[in-house]
């Protein structure tokens, strides 16, 4: 059996494992020649946002072993075009050996209600690179995700 639940500042050590393994999945099936993201400090900062209520993660425990096997991050936003707030999905992974069990689809569904109870009229997410995580669209367009065209671009402000 599957648990959701909402992380506490304490498992910012297991959501920083779990962070670490998705940048890992990413740069290799990329074949990223660079780092994607420096972890140095990923736990630190994980508990401070968490702490200070600008970063909500929600974390797959298996309750037959205790292990945390997935999480889901989330932050608000506000835009005109959204009417006013929404989420934002920041970071999904589930470990590969419990993936196609409904593990992400929990989380979604953990994620959507999370958000109906601030008042988040929509979620947005933006996936790893394409073609090589097509998957990852798939599994989003199953669970009521529309692709809304474009892509997504960063500019370091140095």
């Amino acid at each position: 059996m599957i648990r959701i639940e909402t992380a506490a500042v304490s498992d910012a050590p297991e959501i920083t494992r779990l962070f670490e393994a998705l940048i890992t999945e990413i740069t290799d099936r990329t074949e990223s020649q660079q780092p994607l993201f420096s972890l140095s400090g990923t736990e630190e900062k994980c508990a401070s946002f968490i702490e200070s209520g600008i970063y909500a993660v929600l974390l797959a425990r298996d309750e037959a072993s205790g292990e945390t096997i997935g999480f889901l991050s989330l932050c608000e936003s506000h835009s005109l075009y959204a009417s006013g707030a929404f989420g934002i999905i920041q970071e999904c992974y589930v470990q590969s050996d419990y993936r196609s069990r409904g593990v992400g689809a929990r989380l979604l569904s953990a994620a959507q209600h999370y958000g109906q109870t601030l008042g988040w009229k929509r979620l947005e997410v933006a996936t790893p690179p394409l073609p090589v995580f097509h998957r990852s669209v798939s599994f989003y367009e199953q669970h009521g995700f529309e692709r809304t065209g474009g892509s997504k671009l960063k500019s370091i402000i140095p």
